[in-house]
């Protein structure tokens, strides 16, 4: 039978029409990309380093990808985040600006047209951050709110540049007369003490301009101690979540002791012309930089009998301990 060419000629462009609409259903919409979280390493107080590895991008450009992670779970790109390029494949990704001693939950992400995607999660464990003195010593860390503090106290015989701080010949001397005495002292000259309650030092030797903290801590301010107060809930209850529980370190009753900040504060004592007092007793306190005067400057201190974090100011030969701040 003879074909029709009207027919034909008709026919024709609607078959076109029709193969175009079955090619355009076969250009099919992008989805979110497929990736996995690499393993955690290289942990730090502070730092680690992870990354991921994008399988399927999805069928569109990935944009932008990296690694985010969060203290609670199921992190996301609105918590913190890492950045690194574009494309599919593998990627390192270095995270910094961690809290020490700290659990964090951590996922890798991909972003394509379609959105974002993420990886399974992982969880670890920032290591605890410690500091050295220039004699070697090395102190554990608290984090107390937004400040790292020494959880001991000092124990250095050197400044930060490595010149000897002298101390007293005899051990009891009265230096309360001298112009600006600068000096350290094992309590009751006894170096056996040292280990647990570090040393005494005058405000000169601890506010000296060679440093006497490691670098990267220094000498507290009386404001930076009241952001610690602060942050603990006052003066008036400070002391107790300071203080270190039971009378190891503290004479009885050692009132509200808690050591609910990790401070560990020990009853670590004082010298006072020609004179050591209350080791293991009474109390204990540390210098501030703040100068009340020409002659004094402030400090804090615990007590046994009560929960304060007591403020006060006094002559700057007194031989106090020193807890250093983290920068």
């Amino acid at each position: 039978m003879k074909k029709n060419p009207l027919f034909t000629l008709l026919f024709f462009p609607f078959c076109l029409m029709l193969m175009a609409a079955s090619c355009d259903s076969c250009i099919l919409d992008p989805e979110l990309a497929t990736i996995t979280t690499a393993s955690v390493n290289s942990i730090t107080a502070n730092s680690a380093v992870s990354g991921g590895s994008i399988t399927d991008d999805g069928r569109a450009d990935i944009t932008a990808r990296g690694v985010c992670w969060n203290k609670a779970g199921m992190p996301s790109i609105t918590d913190s985040k890492t950045t690194d390029g574009s494309g599919s494949g593998d990627f390192t990704s270095a995270i910094s600006g961690l809290d020490p001693n700290t659990s964090y939950f951590i996922r890798a992400y991909a972003t394509n047209k379609a959105g974002t995607a993420y990886g399974n999660e992982l969880t670890f464990k920032t290591l605890v951050l410690t500091a050295t003195d220039v004699d070697g010593n090395v102190y554990k860390t608290v984090t107390i709110g937004s400040q790292i503090w020494m959880a001991e106290n000092l124990k250095t015989t050197k400044y930060r540049t490595g010149v000897l701080i002298g101390t007293t010949t005899p051990i009891l001397l009265d230096v309360s007369g001298q112009a600006s005495p600068k000096y350290q002292w094992s309590y009751g000259g006894n170096e056996n003490n040292v280990a647990t309650y570090g040393r005494l030092y005058t405000w000169y030797a601890a506010s000296d301009s060679r440093g006497l903290c490691p670098t990267g801590w220094h000498l507290p301010s009386d404001a930076e101690w009241t952001t610690l107060s602060n942050t603990l809930g006052g003066d008036n209850i400070a002391g107790g979540k300071m203080k270190e529980v039971g009378t190891t370190h503290w004479a009885s009753p050692n009132v509200g002791a808690t050591n609910e900040s990790g401070f560990t504060a020990l009853s670590s004592g004082y010298f006072v012309q020609g004179v050591f007092y209350d080791l293991g007793s009474a109390g204990g306190g540390w210098w501030s930089s703040t100068e009340a005067n020409a002659t004094n400057a402030n400090y804090r201190a615990c007590g046994v009998t009560h929960t304060q974090l007591f403020k006060a100011n006094v002559g700057k030969y007194v031989g106090w301990s020193v807890r250093c701040l983290k920068d």
